[in-house]
């Protein structure tokens, strides 16, 4: 495997782990309020719902690239407007909104585009050793 292909292999790999502990990050949320422990860990855990399935798709991507890159951009694309509508509600700034969408879904469609990338590099590879 080429030096490329191996940084194009691990750059979506490690992307996808620090997005979804960025994610993640919004989860401690639940222990500022003045409710009983175990109150606050069910909603900890339930706030850590969207990193669950994020890092099971980071799962399935890792053994099927394509597959998992697909599913990615999607998540991204369709999560955008309805991040970028919320925080414009709260706000009333475009700026700061898109900011928000870059940080957050962004992010998620270039991990995507990656994945479908290092997985086209692969059978391109493939394809040029079987000939």
């Amino acid at each position: 495997m080429k030096v490329s292909t191996k940084l194009l292999h691990w750059t979506p790999r490690i992307m996808s782990i620090l997005a979804i502990l960025f994610i993640s990050m919004f989860a401690l949320d639940a222990f500022e309020h003045g409710e009983s422990l175990g109150q606050q860990l069910l909603a900890f855990m339930m706030h850590l719902i969207p990193s669950f399935i994020l890092l099971a798709i980071l799962l399935l991507a890792w053994k099927w690239e394509k597959v998992g890159g697909i599913i990615f951009v999607t998540i991204g694309l369709i999560t955008s407007p309805f991040v970028f509508v919320h925080n414009y509600k709260m706000n009333e700034s475009l700026w700061m909104s898109l900011g928000i969408i870059s940080l957050i879904t962004i992010p998620f469609v270039i991990i995507g585009v990656l994945f479908i990338l290092s997985y086209n590099r692969k059978r391109k590879e493939e394809s040029q050793i079987k000939e």
